[in-house]
Order: structure tokens, then C-alpha cells, then sequence
């Protein structure tokens, strides 16, 4: 049986660009005001994580990671703040 899935990538530095920017596209989407901002951060943190696991040799992880943590609940998300119209709201200081 072949195996098709098992090369890891062991290059740290394209790890490290990917951590970096999952840890710091979670920050921006934690401590941004403007919620459809913080959605798209946290989309694109989702995808950076399902790289990340990509890379560990594993693909059905990073799939699931990308289609349900920056597709559908980003989706969700985003709707359920426009049809709240909660991008005009403020949050006082």
C-alpha cells in the first residue's frame, strides 16, 4: 500500500511564519473593535492553523480546520453580525 500523506515538512522556519501569523491573527480578531474585522482575522487565523496542520502530514485535519473554522462559523458569524447590525455599535472603553 502506498503511503501518499506521510512526508512532514521539518522546515522551522515555515513553521514559525505560520505560528506567527495564527498567534497573531487570533490577537488582532480578540482585541479589535470592529467585528467584521475581527471575523475575517479570526478566518485567516483558522486558515494559517489548518496550513500548520497540513504541514504536520495532516491533510484530513486541515480540511476539517478550513472548511468549518474558516468557512462555516466565519460565515456564521458574519451574517449573524449583519443582520444584528452590530457594526455600528460601539464598545465603550
Amino acid at each position: 500500500m502506498r503511503e501518499v500523506f506521510r512526508t512532514m515538512v521539518t522546515d522551522p522556519v515555515l513553521y514559525a511564519i505560520l505560528g506567527l501569523a495564527t498567534v497573531g491573527m487570533s490577537i488582532i480578531a480578540v482585541s479589535v473593535k470592529n467585528l467584521i474585522r475581527a471575523v475575517v482575522a479570526f478566518a485567516l487565523s483558522s486558515a494559517f492553523l489548518a496550513g500548520i496542520f497540513y504541514l504536520l502530514a495532516s491533510p484530513y485535519a486541515a480540511a476539517l480546520e478550513l472548511t468549518v473554522g474558516a468557512g462555516l462559523v466565519a460565515v456564521l458569524f458574519l451574517v449573524a453580525i449583519l443582520l444584528a447590525g452590530g457594526e455600528e455599535l460601539e464598545v465603550p472603553a
